[in-house]
C-alpha cells in the first residue's frame, strides 16, 4: 500500500481517492440496488446518495481521511467506497470504524478485503490508532467474512441493537475489533 495523507491510498489493484462528479451516478445506482442495500433499512434516493458524497468529500478535505471512492487501478472503473469514520455519538462504544460497500459486479474478486486492509493499515501507520472497529448487521455474513480475513475478532458481549433501526432482522449488530500491531485487545 502506498498512502499519501489527504491524497488517498493505492493498493496492488485499487485506488482509494477523493470523490469525482463522475462517481455520483454509479454511487446512486449502488444505493438504489436492493441487493447491495440488503443489510440497510432501505435504498437511497438520488438526492440522498448525492448528499452522502458531499459529506464524504468534506470529511476527506477536513481530515485527509474518511470514506474514499474506490476504483480499479487498471481500468479506472468506480466500484464503491471504503474508509474510516469516527463512531457516531450515542453508540454503545467509541472509536473509529472501518467500512466498505461495493457494487455487485465487484463482489467476489477480493476487492473489499484489499481495500479494507489498506484502510486498516492507514489507520495504524498514518493515524496511530490503537484499534479499528467494524460494525455490521448480525445477518451480513459477507462483511463479517471480510472482518475475519482482516484478523478482526468479535466479542458477542459487544453486540447491540441499533436504536435507529426498526424491530426486525436488521436491528441486531455485531462489532469486530482489531488492535494495532503490538497491542492486546485488553489494552483498549
Amino acid at each position: 500500500m502506498r498512502s499519501v495523507r489527504g491524497e488517498g491510498l493505492r493498493t496492488e489493484r485499487l485506488v482509494l481517492r477523493q470523490w469525482r462528479e463522475s462517481d455520483l451516478a454509479p454511487w446512486a445506482a449502488m444505493n438504489a440496488d436492493p441487493v447491495v442495500r440488503e443489510h440497510f433499512p432501505g435504498v437511497l434516493t438520488r438526492e440522498q446518495s448525492d448528499a452522502s458524497v458531499a459529506g464524504f468529500r468534506a470529511d476527506l478535505d477536513r481530515w485527509g481521511w474518511g470514506w474514499w471512492a474506490v476504483e480499479v487501478g487498471a481500468t479506472g472503473e468506480f466500484i464503491g467506497f471504503t474508509g474510516l469514520d469516527p463512531v457516531e455519538d450515542g453508540m454503545p462504544f467509541t472509536g473509529v470504524e472501518a467500512g466498505w460497500r461495493l457494487a455487485r459486479p465487484a463482489w467476489g474478486h477480493g476487492y473489499a478485503t484489499e481495500a479494507a486492509r489498506a484502510v486498516v493499515d492507514f489507520a495504524f501507520e498514518e493515524l496511530g490508532l490503537a484499534e479499528v472497529l467494524a460494525v455490521t448487521t448480525a445477518t451480513n455474513l459477507r462483511s463479517q467474512a471480510v472482518m475475519r480475513r482482516l484478523c478482526m475478532t468479535r466479542d458477542p458481549a459487544d453486540d447491540f441493537d441499533d436504536p435507529d433501526v426498526p424491530e426486525g432482522p436488521l436491528r441486531r449488530n455485531v462489532v469486530y475489533r482489531l488492535p494495532a500491531p503490538g497491542r492486546r485487545p485488553a489494552d483498549r
